[in-house]
């Protein structure tokens, strides 16, 4: 599980997907299949978390990673990029931004 602090080192990714609600349960399987068989095996993945809004129009995505250069690393794999690929045609865009956690608040 993802845990939020201004104290870690870590590379923090929130990407959001846009989609409509009948293609938003297929996006989601994709999106699960490809953390279960691919990203969460990768060097230097730490945690993540899947988001759905109650439309079923928006899923958010927040991972965490020891370092940027381990986040792109895995995003241009041969792997990713084939499954980015079919990610892209379930959903309207997505955008993968990093960020550096600035507060938290328990």
């Amino acid at each position: 599980m993802p845990k939020i602090s201004k104290e870690t080192e870590l590379q923090t990714v929130i990407t959001t997907f846009e989609m409509t609600p009948g293609t938003c349960q297929d996006l989601l399987d994709a999106l699960t299949d490809a953390y279960d068989q691919f990203i969460s095996k990768q060097p230097g993945f730490i945690a993540a978390g899947l988001h759905v809004n109650d439309a079923q129009t928006r899923i958010a995505n927040y991972s965490q990673w020891r370092r940027r250069e381990d986040f792109q690393a895995m995003l241009r794999s041969e792997e990713m990029r084939e499954r980015n690929r079919k990610i892209n045609q379930l959903c309207r865009s997505f955008e993968p931004v990093m960020y550096d956690v600035m507060q938290a608040y328990d």
